[in-house]
């Protein structure tokens, strides 16, 4: 009589085996907002018998893109990746993906959200960028815009960024070295902790 295996408990085999849904893939892909990426997409992760982890949609220009990450069965995520391919040649949407693994938790790291708005220059970007870059602190999130102000008319800019700033780091210095820096470049500035 063939042993039955209790539910909640690994055979002693198994041990090292990752679980049956360990396997992502994620995937970016842009359409227009009349041939919507996130249906397209959610249908053939759903066909496919994945799960979809995580998805971003926004409208940048005139294309609607969509950052999806898909997790299942590493014979589902072929399964996935194979009908990818196969909307990829129809010609509607404009797709890359490759697999990946599941984020680390990191809770060595404080969430804060930075906000700015200035008046729009070419760099402002990049300057932020950079300033986060040279003090190690990684961004986890971003969104940035430029909009003419209703008032005025003047070409402005605007953007939220969710930052991890590493719990060793002294807080008070270092929005004091942000803060300046944001006066140096006459952009308008805040550094608060995330409160959820």
């Amino acid at each position: 009589m063939g042993t039955v295996k209790q539910a909640g408990r690994q055979a002693p085999g198994d041990a090292t085996r990752p679980a049956s849904n360990e396997n992502y893939l994620l995937i970016s892909a842009f359409g227009t907002p009349a041939h919507s990426p996130l249906v397209a997409l959610s249908k053939r992760i759903s066909e496919c018998g994945c799960n979809l982890a995580e998805a971003r949609v926004s409208t940048l220009g005139n294309e609607l893109s969509v950052l999806a990450l898909a997790q299942g069965a590493w014979d589902a995520i072929a399964k996935l990746e194979n009908a990818l391919a196969r909307l990829d040649r129809d010609g509607e949407l404009r797709l890359t993906h490759f697999r990946t693994s599941a984020r680390q938790p990191q809770a060595n790291l404080l969430p804060y959200v930075v906000e700015v708005v200035a008046a729009d220059k070419t760099g402002v970007l990049f300057q932020l960028a950079e300033f986060f870059e040279r003090q190690n602190i990684t961004i986890e999130q971003l969104h940035s815009t430029r909009y003419r102000a209703m008032q005025t008319g003047a070409d402005m800019f605007s953007a939220q960024i969710t930052i991890g700033i590493p719990n060793t780091m002294h807080i008070a210095a270092l929005r004091d070295d942000f803060l300046e820096f944001c006066d140096g470049l006459n952009l308008d500035a805040i550094m608060d902790p995330m409160k959820f």
